[in-house]
């Protein structure tokens, strides 16, 4: 690919790595959420892995697009997601790791993940057609996980 059509795509792929991050902080978020509850919540562990599971895939989806548009993925979160779950983790010494806390920061996490994707979609233009497919097809399995830790209220 020449430098021309990487300047062309840069804009695409800063998107696309916004939503790898959000996606890799869904995923450490979880990791935590798996790790904090009670043993017999095992209702929530198998949801949670399996939200989990659809961040991975999403990840996958994600990185080949970048791949394609001649950038390098990246690999690491957000800051905000990192700033969040570090004032969540310090929240849980104080309050205990209960299953409403717990569920309550996902629906944060959810949220937060919705308006990244959002966002993205509002793009001016720097996303093909097959690309803003895929990003709503991602969206709406989002919203269907969003759902499903809704449900636990």
């Amino acid at each position: 690919m020449t430098n021309e059509a990487i300047t062309k795509n840069d804009p695409a792929i800063e998107v696309l790595n916004d939503l790898i991050q959000i996606n890799n902080d869904r995923i450490e978020g979880y990791d935590n959420a798996i790790e904090n509850l009670k043993d017999s919540d095992i209702d929530l562990q198998t949801v949670f892995n399996r939200l989990k599971a659809n961040s991975v895939k999403n990840i996958q989806e994600l990185n080949a697009k970048v791949n394609e548009l001649g950038g390098e993925p990246v690999t690491d979160t957000t800051l905000l997601g990192k700033i969040y779950r570090g004032w969540m983790d310090v929240k849980s010494a104080f309050t205990g790791h209960d299953r409403d806390g717990i569920i309550n920061d996902c629906q944060g996490g959810e949220k937060a993940a919705q308006e990244a994707y959002d966002k993205a979609l509002k793009d001016d233009g720097n996303l093909t057609m097959e690309t803003r497919v895929l990003l709503i097809s991602q969206q709406t399995g989002l919203l269907a996980d969003k759902q499903a830790v809704d449900n636990f209220n």
